[in-house]
């Protein structure tokens, strides 16, 4: 067999870590040097040349578009297809275990996923419980910390409280969380990575198996691991796992939510004999852009290093433009966008990177003013919309009754006249009783006094529209089915997958196992149109309603294109519970989406993987980024430093860096000195851009220039010079904009804040 195609297109580095001996490998693989390459090829050749059936081999990223991309690559790559082939993220492949293993998880066989808005939810219902103030202990904050705890492992029994009562708190706050979402049989996103951890530990049999069955491992942005991942992978790989990472130490930017760049070295004490294979060829980026990045990146320590190259053009040096302010800036970058659009027609050619989402307002205005159509890059995901979200706790209820989540979104949404009161009473019910939210209503019905008549009937009604609506949505018998009777079914039942693996998954079933009478798509119009969403949102007066009910109505289109896959067949899931597990994992992505020819905003951490001809790299300045914290602290400032090498290997042909001279930051307009990141850039990659009557000052330190010259010969004053004014006291003059007798001053007083004065009225006296 000629596999040839599998080799001839890449260069030697990747040609080697594609071909490698069966082994342990760190492949470290620097930005645009073709790691989705190296992956897919190494998988191609792991089949066809090693002969290693594609059933045996897992391939684990971070994203389900990254996990699809992978496996539209392989479709190419390997002539026999994917059949039989595991790719997906983390969390995915731990769901499928769950709902093939929940009785060996110790879970229900319906078990829903707890999405973050509605974990947060649950929290804050916890903390209530509790009877502890909200203000001291806030449920994003307490969500946020029983997250950090599943990801490295820790349940509340294993947590070191120690004397300190807050922490106390919280873990009384987490283990009466863990007891509500048992009671409802949830899972959150953090617990499907922990519960599938627990299920290796405590099941030998079961991880026996799957050591058995994915022999060989194959890990994307391995840096971006925590240690609850990093912990499943060493045991799924246990002694005879061959293991293959891939990563960029350089690239580790996710520290604030629990990734552990300190994995990538670790993976190479704990595996024995692993070798390290640098990819450092860059197929994307100009010989300027390159080695700007590695200036910058080489001030980390603590890295295994690398020197990106390129065999394409030197390319231009790169822009760097001191704004007076951030106005400045954003009037700065979109003229050039302008220019760049008016050359060469294409929009989504350009992209604004920014440290913080509230830099995106000064550009948002200049491309409106402009009419330059934009789309903030990493806003509200489809699934995460309010009246997505409501539609589907409709159908999680008629799925599992014993889900609180959704029934306290769903219960008065559209508003039916059940109040904070009535759910109180329910919720106190719930709690006396250790029951569901649901188990107490029914309770409250049948023989509860705390609830009035019209309340009673209120909750009543919506009990009874639930009940109907899953009858609506009953599976169909074989016989409704068409198969007939005494037919020869398919095997409904779950395979034993403590069986020696097969090379190739069960056929289908028809229609998946337990279709409806009414198709995924019109049980959820149903559910849209008879629990009266559809109405609630028509009639909204927040001025979205259109769009609202667009989103509706794409829910159904969503869901009329969507089809079972062989895992959820395996697993005997019914359409509406594999597409209401298909919208919690997708809600929790932060991967953007496919946007119109327009500008690109977004922040540099949803930049990563992403790559654009023109990039503008804003508001590099010290205390904004490096931000102050960071400053203090080596840890996030090495990571910030990360953050800037991702930010400048973003962009292919060209790049512009701004920051800006003063900055209006919490209410108050402040002096800024340039990014220390930008002084590492040597000045020789650099093409300074200055306003005509503003003066040069050296970007390497951050610091002002010498006294500098006047203005104009007519002005007494100069840039940088602290001079007195007789309202407003004494200050320092630090931007100019206009010419002659329409010069204007911005000075920064001591105690009056920032003030723009026309220089000809100014009254200001030299100090």
């Amino acid at each position: 067999m000629d596999v040839s195609y599998l080799i001839e297109s890449l260069n030697d580095a990747q040609r080697e870590a594609v071909c490698a001996s069966p082994g342990h490998y760190l492949v470290l693989a620097g930005a645009g040097s073709g790691k989705t390459r190296v992956l897919t090829h190494r998988i191609g050749w792991l089949n066809q040349v090693e002969r290693v059936p594609t059933w045996a081999i897992l391939a684990v990223t971070f994203t389900n578009k990254a996990a699809g991309e992978m496996r539209a690559r392989l479709d190419n790559l390997i002539p026999g297809g994917t059949q039989g082939l595991t790719v997906g993220t983390f969390h995915g492949i731990a769901h499928r275990l769950l709902r093939r293993h929940w009785r060996e998880a110790g879970l229900p066989e319906s078990f829903q996923i707890l999405d973050a808005d509605d974990q947060q939810r649950m929290v804050k219902r916890v903390v209530a419980g509790l009877g502890l103030d909200e203000a001291r202990f806030p449920p994003r904050q307490a969500a946020w910390q029983i997250n950090s705890w599943k990801d490295e492992g820790k349940r509340p029994e294993n947590i070191e409280a120690g004397q300190h009562p807050v922490t106390r708190t919280l873990v009384q706050i987490y283990q009466a969380y863990e007891d509500a979402c048992r009671r409802a049989g949830l899972v959150d996103f953090a617990e499907l990575l922990l519960r599938a951890h627990e299920l290796w530990l405590k099941q030998p049999a079961v991880l026996e198996h799957y050591q058995q069955r994915w022999r060989y491992l194959l890990i994307d942005e391995f840096q971006d691991t925590n240690a609850l991942q990093y912990a499943w992978i060493r045991v799924l790989a246990g002694r005879t796992g061959q293991t293959f990472v891939v990563g960029d130490d350089d690239q580790a930017i996710y520290g604030w939510r629990g990734a552990k760049v300190e994995n990538v070295q670790q993976f190479l004490r704990d595996f024995p004999g692993a070798r390290t294979i640098k990819l450092e060829q860059n197929y994307r980026s100009t010989s300027t852009i390159l080695k700007a990045a590695n200036s910058v990146i080489e001030r980390n320590g603590h890295r295994l290093g690398k020197q990106l190259w390129t065999a394409g053009e030197e390319g231009e040096r790169i822009a760097v433009y001191a704004a007076y302010n951030e106005q400045d800036e954003a009037r700065f970058v979109i003229e050039r966008i302008r220019e760049y659009v008016a050359e060469h027609g294409d929009a989504k050619d350009c992209a604004i990177l920014y440290r913080s989402n509230a830099q995106s307002r000064n550009f948002e205005e200049q491309l409106i003013q402009h009419d330059v159509p934009y789309r903030v890059y990493g806003g509200l995901r489809f699934f995460e919309r309010a009246e997505i979200k409501d539609a589907l706790s409709y159908l999680r209820l008629t799925a599992n009754r014993h889900d609180d989540a959704a029934f306290e979104r769903a219960v008065n949404t559209p508003p039916r006249g059940i109040g904070d009161r009535t759910l109180d009473v329910l919720r106190r019910r719930a709690r006396g009783e250790g029951s569901s939210m649901w188990e107490a209503t029914l309770s409250e019905l049948t023989g509860g006094t705390e609830l009035a008549g019209r309340a009673k009937n209120a909750v009543k009604a919506f009990l009874t529209m639930i009940d109907e609506m899953a009858r609506a949505f009953q599976p169909l018998s074989p016989r409704e089915r068409g198969w007939g009777e005494g037919a020869n079914l398919p095997n409904a039942t779950t395979p034993n997958l403590l069986a020696p693996p097969e090379p190739s998954p069960p056929a289908p079933l028809p229609g998946g196992e337990g279709s409806s009478a009414l198709s995924l798509a019109e049980q959820i119009d149903h559910a849209i149109t008879q629990t009266g969403l559809r109405d609630f949102y028509e009639k909204d007066s927040r001025g979205n309603a259109e769009s609202r009910v667009e989103n509706l109505d794409e829910l159904v289109n969503v869901a009329s294109r969507f089809e079972l896959t062989p895992d959820d067949i395996e697993a005997g899931l019914s359409e509406l519970s594999a597409f209401l597990s298909h919208a919690a994992l997708e809600a929790g992505e932060g991967q953007g989406e496919s946007w119109d020819n327009c500008v690109q905003l977004m922040t540099l951490h949803s930049a990563k993987g992403l790559e654009f001809p023109l990039v503008f790299l804003v508001g590099l300045e010290e205390g904004l980024f490096p931000s102050q914290r960071s400053v203090e602290d080596e840890g996030r400032l090495e990571e910030e430093r990360r953050l800037a090498y991702v930010g400048i290997t973003r962009a292919r042909q060209r790049l512009f860096i701004t920051h800006a001279e003063s900055r209006r930051m919490h209410g108050t307009e402040m002096l800024s000195r340039p990014s220390r990141f930008l002084g590492e850039v040597p000045p020789s990659l650099l093409d300074e851009v200055r306003p005509r009557v503003q003066v040069s000052r050296p970007l390497y330190a951050g610091r002002f220039a010498e006294p500098a010259p006047s203005l104009q010969e007519d002005l007494p004053v100069k840039l940088g010079q602290r001079v007195s004014h007789p309202s407003f006291g004494e200050g320092v003059i630090v931007s100019a904009e206009g010419s002659g007798a329409h010069t204007r001053l911005q000075v920064n007083f001591e105690s009056a804040g920032s003030k723009w004065l026309v220089a000809a009225y100014a009254k200001l006296t030299p100090l």
